[in-house]
């Protein structure tokens, strides 16, 4: 690989450590060509990126993006899936694949904005639920007392309704 394009890689590199939310690093060996390309498939759907990176070059990028913490981690064969948006996804979408295809891909771990993930805890954010779904569980709690509030309160008038109805109808019958 020639000086350029190794300072273009490191570039890159260090431009995807500062820009994600999150990073989820992965143990590739064993995966076919075409396992790949199908993983890199569902990766590009979720918005997430994939890239197998050289130890020595993802070592460089980390440091000048401030993230010293993460040198320690590339050893052995390593790609890396930068999530930009929810950082649930990235997780996600590497747990399914796991699962679904019974591939030898395994996840080394990760790291966040403030911190470095174990492969357990990146496994544990696969179980969660999206943002949107935990957007809507926030909100539906919100609503749930003043639902209740409106119910508790409308309950008379809907009983006295239903007195005068009745009143009504009986006097319609004579």
């Amino acid at each position: 690989m020639s000086r350029e394009k190794k300072t273009q890689t490191i570039n890159e590199l260090q431009d995807g450590f500062s820009k994600c939310n999150i990073g989820v690093l992965t143990d590739y060996r064993g995966l076919s060509t075409s396992d790949m390309a199908a993983l890199r498939g569902k990766l590009r759907e979720s918005a997430v990126g994939y890239r197998v990176v050289k130890n020595t070059l993802a070592k460089f990028a980390a440091e000048r993006a401030g993230r010293d913490d993460l040198v320690s981690s590339f050893e052995g064969p390593v790609a890396i899936a930068f999530g930009y948006g929810d950082i649930t996804e990235p997780a996600r979408v590497l747990a399914d694949y796991i699962s679904a295809s019974k591939s030898s891909l395994s996840i080394k771990g990760g790291f966040l904005s403030d911190g470095l993930l174990t492969s357990e805890q990146v496994k544990t954010l696969s179980t969660l639920p999206s943002r949107e779904v935990l957007l809507a569980k926030l909100l539906g709690g919100m609503q749930s007392p003043i639902t209740t509030l409106v119910n508790c309160l409308i309950t008379p008038v809907r009983g006295f309704m239903g007195v005068l109805q009745a009143r009504i109808q009986q006097l319609e019958g004579e």
